[in-house]
């Protein structure tokens, strides 16, 4: 969990909450603040300021690196987190008092709740747990994957640069001044295998190296992978004292850098309304969790569906297709009502 690297930009207001929860000092040393993102197409490269757009920003910082400090400061505070555990099951859920079973060691245990909060994953058990025909499936496959390559070369950004290419899409991102996180778009059915690392660097070049004296900064390729990309929505986000979030509910394309900052705001969610039931008897908030969190859901999946549109060339696109994508493209650039458009819902809507 601590290793895994995965997403890594933060928006503003997951910055604002880790912040205030006590979990922002590491974050603020060592996550690199970005300003604004590059736009390349047709060998031009075109700056989106966000903080000058927006007054917001985001932050760079690993989703592995989060969970190093939710660990570290749920340890410290003296709570109790059980790795390792196998066949997880939920039981109850329509009752007052939920039961979680499962065995660690070998031996049977459970966990009596007053609430559960299914926040494992899409493969997790909490989804399963509701009954056939309460939860209703969006969901959409894109003709695409990503290969991500970590790689031990100084990034040759000081911002992300997101490349439309003849060729594919690129992403020339970061993780350290010491390391470069770069993406290609390729078939979704490509075997790892075929991709050595002077391919890899290769396509890269051709796809970002379009502006005239700019060049990637090359090294020792450290990791290797490729993610299928799709879109994934239940709805609703809750079933009597169950209450999903993050993957186990939604997942988006990563083009619009959504998927942690989805995660986060669901929990924070999640937080006011059990501080309200509990401190209160308040139960609105709980009520409500569904539908209020489902509004950014929506929100984040049409952005991260525009950008993944707007940026990937298709199999099937045919010139007047690629003219259209090159002319939004330019509109960014050239609009500022339409690049302020692109730029708030990057750095993310303080209220959805």
């Amino acid at each position: 969990m601590e290793q895994r690297v995965r997403a890594g930009v933060l928006e503003q207001g997951s910055v604002d909450l880790l912040c205030c929860s006590g979990l922002g000092e590491r974050l603020q040393r060592e996550g690199m603040r970005h300003e604004g993102i590059e736009l390349r197409f047709d060998r031009e490269a075109h700056r989106v300021p966000l903080t000058g757009l927006t007054g917001r920003a985001i932050t760079v910082y690993g989703q592995q690196e989060v969970v190093k400090d939710l660990i570290a400061a749920r340890t410290a505070a003296g709570g109790r987190i059980l790795f390792e555990v196998d066949d997880v099951r939920l039981d109850g859920l329509d009752s007052d008092s939920p039961v979680i079973r499962f065995r660690r060691d070998g031996r049977d245990e459970e966990l009596h709740c007053d609430f559960v909060a299914g926040c494992d994953g899409f493969h997790g058990v909490s989804r399963g747990s509701v009954p056939e025909g309460v939860l209703t499936t969006y969901e959409r496959t894109y003709p695409f994957a990503w290969l991500g390559i970590l790689a031990a070369a100084p990034p040759a950004v000081d911002e992300l640069i997101y490349a439309n290419h003849e060729r594919g899409f690129a992403l020339h991102s970061l993780r350290s001044p010491e390391i470069s996180r770069l993406y290609l778009q390729v078939d979704p059915d490509e075997d790892i295998a075929d991709w050595p690392d002077e391919r890899i660097w290769s396509e890269l070049r051709a796809r970002l190296e379009t502006v005239p004296g700019w060049s990637l900064n090359e090294g020792p390729i450290l990791e290797k992978s490729i993610t299928p990309m799709r879109s994934f929505v239940v709805e609703p986000m809750q079933w009597e004292r169950l209450y999903l979030a993050g993957d186990a509910v939604h997942i988006v394309p990563p083009t619009g850098a959504k998927g942690m900052n989805l995660a986060l705001a669901d929990v924070a969610l999640l937080g006011d309304a059990f501080a309200a039931w509990y401190a209160e008897g308040r139960t609105e908030l709980l009520e409500n969790y569904s539908r209020t969190a489902l509004r950014r859901v929506w929100r984040a999946q049409h952005f991260s569906w525009w950008m993944t549109s707007m940026l990937h060339r298709l199999d099937t696109q045919d010139p007047y297709e690629a003219k259209l994508q090159s002319s939004t493209l330019r509109y960014v650039a050239t609009s500022r009502a339409y690049a302020t458009s692109l730029a708030e819902n990057y750095v993310g809507l303080p209220e959805v």
